[in-house]
């Protein structure tokens, strides 16, 4: 049945696959995210999701992808030669590889769930005005500009040759940094240290969980066929040998992250929950491989309960989850990228350099501009609803539909 069918074929309708999986996430994490806010908040929590699947995907095609991946504008931000897809062709090029047009529709779905993870930083309080227009400048002034120095040809951090398998800079150092400054500016939910604020839904959290761990499958298994740059290829050659080997990988640690946590609870309370099984598996943005993952657990959880002493409120523990794995996996890139599956063009210890650099560019913009664009916001329009509305819930108080009817 597979006679006759070429690479680029083949590449084609996996690109496709993998687009939607990527897309399938982001109500994966509505409904992961909605089980652990309270049942008051719980269909505000889903439609910050939801919101970015329709509203991002416009701004993608507008003008995010031509500031992502347009041509380069001293190695910052891509011109305006892509505005609205102008000249983003449909056909595959001379040197192969996937259509542009597969290629920014494959990107669009990193891009709607990059502002989606970060909305768990200030779940239950956040005006929803306040956060659609927090959500397209974010992704206009941060993501974008970041998948430009990382991901496209001419971008400063892709020239300096910084290593991003799967988004650990783009998406999850941008997202969980982002959600750091919310957490300062946005302030303390109601009640935070002094009223119990566990997950109201743990089927919710479970489904959600199962839908994220299947799209991860195209997030990163569709890293590899995306670019037709030689160094892309080279990497998904020597570092992971193929698609079907992340594909793999994204399984079996998926599974230990799993039985890890489960484990860890079960030593500390005796016994083991579902939610201990579920929620594990958000622990391994930007999985690569075994070395990367062993130790991204254990950071996780430390920086989750490390801004809890510090009385931050980062309702969901985005910036542990999502800005520490992040920042690991790209220093366990410099570390470990190549053993046993080639060889580094650099030394290791430049190597190593040079991710720090691109972790250390990609942490202080986006803490920067985020905060920047939550203070303006703050100041002119407000970020949070009135005290009343967030004692009622945003469900009733800010869409006059509450998620479950007695």
């Amino acid at each position: 049945m597979w006679e006759g069918l070429t690479l680029e074929q083949g590449n084609i309708s996996w690109m496709l696959v993998s687009s939607a999986l990527v897309l399938f996430m982001t109500p994966g994490l509505a409904l992961f995210y909605a089980g652990l806010a309270r049942s008051k908040n719980a269909s505000t929590t889903i439609m910050h999701s939801l919101m970015s699947m329709g509203i991002i995907g416009v701004v993608w095609v507008l003008w995010g992808y031509t500031i992502a991946f347009g041509p380069s504008v001293g190695g910052l931000f891509g011109d305006f030669s892509f505005f609205g897809l102008s000249g983003v062709s449909s056909e595959v090029g001379p040197d192969g590889g996937i259509p542009p047009m597969l290629f920014m529709t494959f990107q669009g779905m990193f891009a709607i769930i990059a502002p989606a993870i970060l909305t768990g930083a200030f779940a239950e309080r956040m005006k929803f005005s306040a956060y659609v227009l927090f959500m397209i400048l974010w992704v206009t002034l941060v993501y974008a500009p970041v998948a430009h120095w990382v991901w496209a040809e001419g971008g400063w951090i892709f020239n300096l040759g910084a290593l991003d398998f799967a988004g650990g800079n783009v998406v999850h150092i941008t997202s969980g940094v982002g959600a750091l400054a919310a957490a300062l500016i946005v302030g303390r939910r109601m009640g935070f240290g002094t009223e119990p604020m566990e997950s109201h839904n743990v089927p919710m959290v479970v489904l959600g969980t199962g839908m994220l761990w299947f799209g991860w499958f195209g997030f990163n298994a569709g890293i590899c066929p995306r670019r037709r740059q030689h160094r892309d290829q080279r990497l998904c050659r020597h570092e992971h040998g193929s698609g079907g080997r992340r594909y793999r990988l994204d399984d079996i640690h998926a599974d230990k992250g799993r039985q890890a946590l489960g484990h860890r609870r079960c030593v500390r309370r005796g016994r083991r929950t579902c939610s201990d099984n579920a929620g594990s598996r958000l622990r391994r943005p930007n999985a690569s491989n075994h070395h990367r993952t062993r130790w991204r657990r254990p950071l996780c959880a430390v920086a989750a309960r490390f801004l809890v002493k510090l009385k931050l409120d980062d309702a969901l523990s985005v910036w542990g989850v999502h800005g520490i794995g992040g920042t690991w996996g790209g220093i366990a890139t410099g570390l470990f990228v190549g053993i046993g599956f080639g060889s580094l063009d650099v030394p290791r210890i430049q190597q190593i350099g040079i991710q720090l650099i691109s972790i250390v560019a990609t942490w202080g913009w986006a803490f920067a501009v985020t905060a920047i664009i939550l203070l303006a916001l703050k100041y002119t329009i407000g970020l949070r609803v009135p005290e009343d509305s967030e004692a009622i819930g945003l469900d009733i108080a800010e869409h006059e539909e509450p998620a479950y009817r007695f």
